[in-house]
């Protein structure tokens, strides 16, 4: 891990099918959000690298900056099947910042080590400048790994 990027671990007993299919769907992100930013999500589960989808959002949760509600474009960065899915966020905001948020799915024992990250190392040198990252702290990744195997055991998302 360098300074410039968040990893977690949590076994989850689940499937990594399972848990893949959660975070395919836009939903899934706004079930499994620790942050409280995440309001409500719109568009089809992703299949592939290059996949859409819009998240509406409030930044108030997080008493930060005051942007108000706005929506924001989650673009699939990586997607290996039940394996990896990784993402960034394309806004209004310009220049766009760059930052990476991702799963990898390693099966286990106990069912799937799932590592959540949060990457900023190539982020526009404009929001290097800024001195604002990590957006998200260590622990708002493992409170969402908690939340995600929470979700996961409750049987969300239902199986295709």
């Amino acid at each position: 891990m360098t300074n410039e990027r968040l990893e977690v671990q949590r076994t989850i007993e689940a499937e990594p099918a399972a848990i893949f299919r959660l975070l395919c769907d836009p939903e899934g992100h706004v079930a499994i959000d620790s942050s409280g930013m995440l309001l409500d999500a719109e568009g089809d589960p992703v299949t592939a690298a290059g996949d859409t989808f819009v998240v509406h959002m409030d930044r108030e949760a997080l008493n930060d900056y005051p942007l108000g509600k706005y929506d924001v474009e989650v673009q699939i960065k990586t997607f290996e099947q039940d394996r990896e899915i990784a993402w960034t966020i394309l806004g209004v905001i310009r220049p766009q910042i760059g930052h990476v948020y991702g799963y990898r799915l390693e099966p286990a024992d106990e069912g799937t080590l799932v590592t959540s990250y949060y990457d900023w190392s190539e982020i526009d040198p404009v929001w290097r400048e800024a001195n604002i990252f990590p957006v998200l702290s260590e622990g708002a990744l493992r409170a969402t790994l908690g939340i995600l195997a929470r979700t996961v055991r409750r049987g969300w998302p239902p199986a295709a």
